[in-house]
């Protein structure tokens, strides 16, 4: 299926292929001036924020499930519900938000303040993941919010590498109910009778291979599922074992600004050691709301790993310009971690406080 972006923000009439440096800039000069009625438009983006709970029954969750596993160099496998699959039943599924339905009939990844793309496993995300496995970062003990968390990969990466705590954030709640909570109960269980660690969806080398790559085990399960038998299942862990993962992780909903109000009620209030957001400053209108997210919740002496583009074709965000908005709050320094030259120009970067100015 072919995707495009549906925004309600200032739309640019441009494409990578035809613009060049000066119309770039131009854009984001155009784009800055805009930031106050930005502002305003995402005010009436307001999804009030809920805390949503694993079922009785987990296993409800994972009935047919179909999944795909990455792997990248000495990183667990990390296993996540095939995208394809959940977007061709989704006139199966519990969607009170009718975002499953609305994506497919308008042919779009994002609708603004309706869906923020949460069902989509964006690429940036796989370059946190790389750059997570060549810096060796830990987490033992740490607490992690995985802010925009989509499929929750990052969030569930830091649970199977031993954070205590894994705080799990999407816009929408469907996300949270259909793909986040499902994968992390995914990722809680043991694996299959003859099935190797490292899944069937991964080469040689450790990398997630795309369906062109895939072998005839792939177009077997595919049949499979047309033909109505169910996929081969695995079995979760002994429930004490499951019950431990999932003590360690809460789920939310909501924007960010109700989600902030939330979790700061509980005492004492959060404060993480690590926060994840990937593929989230695509929209500069929302950049107020996610910089006090970030100060209200990060811990003195933690770090917050953003993945990006640098710009957003037809959206108008990027890295430039929300380096700009976070200098001129004065509140972080951001130091680039890893930038990805080849194709549409990506970035990881980390911001850190300045010195006295954590609260």
């Amino acid at each position: 299926m072919s995707f495009s972006f549906n925004f309600d923000v200032h739309a640019q009439s441009v494409s990578p292929e035809d613009v060049g440096e000066s119309n770039v800039e131009q854009d984001k000069a155009d784009i800055a001036a805009k930031h106050t009625t930005d502002e305003s438009t995402a005010a009436e983006n307001i999804k009030e924020a809920a805390e949503h709970c694993p079922p009785p029954d987990p296993e409800s969750l994972l009935a047919d499930a179909v999944t795909e596993t990455v792997t990248v160099g000495t990183l667990p496998p990390l296993l996540f519900l095939n995208e394809t699959v959940l977007e061709k039943t989704a006139s199966e599924r519990e969607d009170e938000e009718k975002i499953l339905s609305r994506t497919e009939d308008q042919r779009s990844d994002l609708i603004s303040g309706v869906y923020e793309g949460g069902l989509k496993v964006w690429e940036c995300t796989y370059d946190l993941l790389e750059w997570l496995d060549s810096d060796g970062e830990t987490f033992g003990e740490k607490s992690v919010l995985d802010l925009g968390c989509g499929a929750g990969l990052l969030g569930i990466l830091a649970l199977k590498r031993g954070a205590s705590k894994i705080h799990f954030q999407d816009y929408n709640s469907t996300v949270i109910k259909q793909l986040t909570l499902p994968n992390v109960l995914l990722n809680c269980q043991e694996t299959g009778p003859g099935e190797e660690e490292g899944g069937s969806d991964s080469d040689g080398d450790g990398k997630r291979k795309n369906d062109s790559e895939k072998g005839k085990g792939d177009e077997n399960q595919g049949e499979d599922l047309k033909d109505g038998a169910p996929p081969a299942k695995k079995s979760l862990t002994e429930p004490p074992q499951r019950s431990v993962l999932l003590a360690r992780c809460r789920f939310y909903s909501g924007d960010w600004t109700t989600f902030l109000a939330l979790v700061v009620k509980a005492e004492p209030p959060p404060k993480y050691d690590i926060i994840f957001t990937s593929e989230t400053i695509y929209n500069t209108a929302y950049y107020p709301s996610l910089h006090e997210t970030l100060q209200k919740l990060l811990a003195p002496d933690g770090v917050v790993y953003l993945a990006t583009k640098a710009h957003y074709f037809g959206v108008g965000g990027g890295l430039h310009l929300f380096e700009q908005f976070v200098e001129g709050q004065g509140i972080f320094s951001l130091h680039h971690l890893w930038d990805v030259e080849e194709g549409l120009k990506r970035h990881v970067v980390g911001l850190r406080f300045k010195t006295g100015k954590s609260t």
